[in-house]
């Protein structure tokens, strides 16, 4: 992308914001992993990532170990088409499930960066991290994943692009040019 991706402007509003508030709206309350000066300007609390560097499952981690509730939304900032809808579905989900994480399915697998997670996976998510693991999807395999399959999800989103993110300027211009055309 070459800049912070969390900075880019959706609507007018950094998407890091976007998604915070979104996320604050479904779980009551939102918090960022990472630098924490990055965000200080917008007044987003960020927790410090215990593992800088060791990309989305050591985030997880931090998040896990800094919860102090049972359940928590764990979303990537680069997500720019979520919906609170489909995020209250998916605190509804987390919160009845014995599962250790709830997550969408796609045509590409598993979403684990749009996830309810609970405390108890953090140990085996932090064991597998330990033995030098760090694709999320690897990690996985040592917890109890309940799948929301997209006849389920596709009510929030049609069209598919629920978990599309972006990784270059030409998909942050489609999103910007996706999201102008959604009314509200």
């Amino acid at each position: 992308m070459g800049r912070d991706k969390a900075q880019l402007e959706i609507g007018g509003e950094p998407i890091v914001a976007r998604t915070a508030r979104l996320i604050a709206e479904a779980a009551g309350g939102a918090a960022i992993v990472g630098n924490p000066g990055a965000h200080q300007a917008l007044g987003l609390h960020t927790i410090a990532d215990d593992s800088p560097g060791a990309g989305p499952l050591g985030g997880i981690l931090t998040a896990l170990h800094a919860a102090d509730t049972p359940w928590s939304l764990i979303v990537a900032t680069d997500l720019p088409y979520l919906t609170r809808e489909w995020l209250d579905y998916l605190v509804a989900r987390g919160l009845a499930s014995s599962a250790d994480a709830v997550m969408a399915t796609n045509e590409r697998g598993r979403q684990p960066l749009c996830a309810m997670y609970h405390r108890r996976a953090e140990a085996p998510l932090r064991s597998a991290f330990e033995r030098g693991t760090r694709s999320v999807l690897a990690a996985l395999r040592e917890i109890r994943v309940e799948e929301i399959a997209p006849a389920e999800w596709n009510r929030f989103d049609s069209a598919g692009f629920l978990f599309k993110n972006m990784n270059s300027p030409d998909d942050y211009e489609e999103a910007r040019a996706r999201l102008a055309e959604r009314p509200g």
